[in-house]
């Protein structure tokens, strides 16, 4: 009997802590692979001793935390390496290795009487601390010290470790440039949601934004455009006359400060270098690189029209590529290779291989003969041929060679990794052909897709709302899973003139992302995201990071009844919201009519207006509706 009853007490406690672990209570994102809630709460003396053993790496986590704690709180805090002394937060690592934890888990415990994270390796210390950072008030974000704030933090348990080893966002620098100080808030921001990978994007038609010291024309002439305000790829063309200052690039010991940085927060940065084509910069620079006549003549891209992207393919109005044809292309890139792959420690260049327009390839009479000394058929095996000459370059440098999911198209080199973004289809073909995959599909990773309606964004090809980003699974049902090193979301900026922008592109949608890579797959629930999702917004305000409301905005469905009246059915991204509206002009508040069920449009309204509010405040923003833009929709769709 006495048996039965331990028996029992167990299940219950196990019950108990179960149900702890499955409360939305705490705001953590990415979610912890298990958490238990403790009964009391830890307070954050004015004194705090961080105890850290004394190496390098275990004082990056100790000194970020400091940092925090100190800049926040006003705290006295110290760290000492001694085990002697009393320690309010103890950061360790396990001398005999947690097999549950690997490389980057943790297991965090908070208690009345002082904290303790535990972890394999510095950099699980320092994801520990991230967690931990979030169990405290808001205020803890803010650039300043806050007084009248009580410093707590929930008693828990909490044992996490990530899901996959890469986990990365892709920030472009070339279609506008962001400085060294920029970047390095992005990687700020990217590691506080466990992020460790940052890929940039360093050369496009609009800039090259990385010093070559063999080729200084790269950054003399390729780094600079002239500046251009409003609907990029629709821009006029810029004068014979008009100056061509605007853009900028890293120094090579910008990129080493930059790549401290990053180590420092236990985050790489991989290198994008984007060939054969997105080259104009380096063909502008480097006209010999060009198979065509002219090319002298170029000048680099400000956003002018320049590519058409149609059902028979992409076609460049100037020659944007590189020549395959040519060995100077390949003195050129091996240049270029040697002194990136000393510039970066990590183990993978990206060589973009993306959207290469082929038409002045097919009438070059270098690339027609190349094709016959080589036997290739066509257009994308001259492109295979270029991506496997350069495979070998990477290679002889010490690293791994990436790139776009075109590169498949002609035959894959033998050691190629590839980074699926035209959907998950070619990251399947890839794995299944035993390369390594990296997902990053435009359905649920593009950061630079518009995430509200149009009317509210900056217009860009497809709309991507934080609900299909949170649908992000990087492992397909049918992908050879072992192959699937993890995922990222990318954002490039055409439309994104200021850091600003960037910010509000990258979140919330970035913490969908977060999530995907980090957490168990199992215990992605919308409903239970999406309330964390709300907790972080009033963190960010304290942080003067600037995130988009866009979960807030309204769907609008536009169709026609029988009778010929336009019908708008309004539709929440979550639940318990209420929207009202308005079709006379003025501003509407939760005094007017509330949306309750399909609006049928007045003959004469020129504007819908809506705001959704939950209870009696103001949620969402103010959205204006021209119905002239429903009309346009309604006809798009017959």
């Amino acid at each position: 009997m006495k048996k039965l009853s331990l028996l029992l007490c167990c299940c219950f406690i196990t019950f108990l802590s179960f149900g702890q672990a499955g409360k939305t209570t705490l705001a953590i994102i990415p979610e912890p692979v298990t958490t238990v809630i403790k009964p009391g709460q830890f307070i954050l003396p004015k004194t705090v001793v961080i105890q850290a053993a004394a190496s390098t790496d275990m004082e990056k986590a100790a000194t970020y935390l400091k940092n925090k704690l100190t800049t926040s709180t006003g705290a006295f805090v110290t760290i000492k390496n001694t085990f002697a002394a009393p320690a309010t937060i103890k950061l360790l690592l396990y001398p005999k290795q947690d097999a549950t934890l690997g490389k980057e888990g943790y297991h965090l415990w908070v208690t009345a009487k002082g904290i303790i994270i535990k972890a394999n390796e510095p950099a699980g210390l320092f994801y520990g601390v991230q967690t931990l950072v979030q169990l405290f008030p808001k205020e803890i974000e803010s650039p300043q010290v806050v007084s009248h704030v009580k410093w707590t933090a929930p008693c828990v348990d909490i044992t996490d470790y990530p899901r996959f080893a890469w986990r990365g966002l892709m920030l472009d620098v070339s279609r506008h440039f962001f400085t060294k100080e920029e970047v390095k808030q992005y990687i700020d921001q990217m590691v506080r949601y466990k992020f460790n990978l940052l890929h940039m994007h360093l050369t496009d038609d609009e800039g090259w934004r990385i010093e070559i010291k063999s080729l200084p024309r790269l950054t003399t002439v390729g780094a600079y455009n002239v500046k251009k305000v409003g609907e990029f790829g629709n821009f006029s063309q810029p004068k014979a006359d008009e100056p061509r200052t605007y853009g900028g690039f890293y120094t090579q010991d910008d990129i080493r400060e930059l790549v401290q940085y990053g180590k420092d927060r236990f985050l790489n940065i991989m290198p994008e270098v984007d060939v054969p084509g997105h080259s104009l910069a380096a063909v502008v620079a480097y006209p010999e690189l060009s198979c065509t006549p002219g090319a002298e003549n170029y000048k680099v891209r400000s956003g002018e029209h320049m590519m058409n992207f149609g059902k028979n393919g992409i076609t460049a109005l100037v020659d944007n590529t590189l020549n395959p044809s040519s060995e100077k292309t390949y003195a050129f890139l091996d240049k270029v290779m040697t002194e990136v792959a000393q510039l970066f420690p990590f183990g993978y260049i990206h060589l973009g291989g993306d959207e290469c327009a082929k038409n002045f390839w097919a009438q070059s009479d270098s690339v027609k003969a190349l094709m016959q000394k080589e036997g290739l058929k066509n257009m994308e095996e001259v492109q295979a041929y270029f991506e496997k000459r350069l495979e070998k370059i990477v290679e002889s440098k010490g690293k791994k060679f990436m790139g776009w999911d075109e590169i498949i198209e002609g035959g894959l080199g033998p050691n190629a990794a590839v980074m699926s973004w035209r959907g998950i289809q070619g990251g399947i073909t890839a794995s299944k052909l035993g390369h390594e995959v990296v997902m990053s599909p435009t359905t649920f990773a593009y950061l630079d897709y518009m995430q509200s309606d149009r009317v509210m964004e900056p217009h860009v090809y497809e709309s991507l709302r934080l609900s299909k980003a949170y649908q992000f699974e990087p492992v397909p049902d049918s992908a050879v899973a072992k192959l699937i090193l993890g995922g990222q979301a990318n954002l490039w900026t055409e439309q994104v003139f200021n850091f600003r922008q960037v910010e509000y592109m990258t979140w919330p949608r970035g913490f969908a992302i977060a999530e995907s890579v980090w957490s168990p797959k199992e215990k992605k629930n919308w409903d239970n995201f999406y309330p964390r999702v709300e907790k972080q917004f009033p963190r960010f305000n304290e942080a003067e990071i600037k995130y988009a409301p866009s979960m807030y905005d309204p769907d609008f469905d536009a169709s026609m009844t029988v009778d010929s009246v336009m019908k708008v059915t309004l539709t929440n991204e979550i639940p318990n919201l209420d929207i009202y509206y308005s079709f006379d002009n003025s501003y509407p508040d939760r005094f007017y009519p509330k949306y309750t069920e399909p609006l049928l449009v007045p003959e004469d309204a020129t504007q819908l207006r809506v705001i959704t509010y939950r209870g009696k405040e103001p949620i969402g923003r103010m959205v204006t509706m021209p119905i002239a833009e429903l009309k346009r929709r309604l006809q798009k769709r017959e």
